[in-house]
């Protein structure tokens, strides 16, 4: 996710004072265990890369010792792991696990259904919108047109990022730093001949994408066919998850998927008011 130089605290929870904010021995009299531990895993999750026990320290304003015991325990839960070269600490596998879960879940699809619903009746293709969980693109919903020529998905499936219109799109949003070093984890596999596979081609496509706000799928990923995607911003420009559409070449041109872009973009912000809402 980007990095964004304004950062505001989440609301305190009843009975601390803003006495209690403003000083870390005072505020931490005021929080519970778990309010205490929420603030530290808010502050990993929002951090692009990441972040030592000094930085959490100052950032919020609790005992030193206080957010080690935290940190602690969270690595011990799997919430958070340490990276013991460097002493710091970030999203641990079963945080993602557990973000994964929370916004695939149908506690609060609905809502989001019958917009995808609008969007695949007016630009008459598959759609679906996902998330980016590493390298990969992992579909958390998705509505088939009524085309019988179609590519069969489901809600969970997952395809490469780097060389798919909604990947593309979440990765291009990611802090660079992290962007560069994630696209050099691994090999970027060919699954077609536009496949780009060079990482620093990758990261000019991405660039492009970043610009324009959207991106486009050239048979990169399955041979025959095309898509576009836009991404689902917050109130704040951080990216929640991307919609896209796909469908095959020979009816969805490049262009014609382009021209569709200003609706996904109009779904997109609706898709971005109810997720936050659903989550907040």
């Amino acid at each position: 996710m980007q990095d964004h130089a304004t950062k505001t605290h989440p609301p305190l929870p009843v009975g601390a004072s803003q006495t209690d904010a403003a000083t870390g021995g005072e505020r931490s009299s005021g929080l519970s265990a778990l309010d205490k531990a929420t603030l530290v895993l808010e502050a990993i999750v929002s951090q692009p890369r990441p972040i030592g026990l000094p930085d959490l320290t100052a950032e919020l304003g609790l005992p030193r010792q206080t957010i080690h015991r935290i940190l602690q325990q969270l690595c011990d839960n799997g919430l958070a792991i340490r990276d013991p070269s460097r002493d710091r600490y970030a999203v641990g596998p079963r945080l993602s696990r557990l973000a994964m879960a929370t916004l695939s879940s149908d506690n609060h699809r609905a809502p989001l259904r019958a917009i995808l619903t609008d969007v695949v009746a007016d630009v008459g293709e598959t759609c679906n919108f996902g998330v980016l969980d590493g390298l990969e693109f992992m579909y958390l919903d998705r509505l088939e047109c009524s085309w019988s020529l179609r590519v069969h998905l489901t809600a969970g499936s997952r395809v490469p990022a780097h060389c798919t219109s909604g990947g593309k799109v979440l990765l291009a949003h990611l802090d660079k730093p992290l962007r560069n070093a994630l696209i050099r984890s691994r090999e970027l596999v060919a699954h077609t001949e536009t496949t780009i596979t060079d990482p620093a081609r990758l990261e000019t496509e991405l660039d492009a994408i970043l610009a324009k706000g959207y991106a486009l799928n050239n048979e990169e990923h399955t041979l025959g066919v095309t898509g576009a995607a836009v991404p689902i911003l917050s109130d704040d420009g951080r990216p929640l998850g991307a919609l896209a559409l796909h469908g095959p070449s020979l009816r969805l041109t490049l262009q014609a998927a382009e021209n569709h872009v200003p609706r996904l973009q109009a779904a997109a912000a609706k898709l971005a008011q109810v997720w936050s809402r659903s989550t907040d």
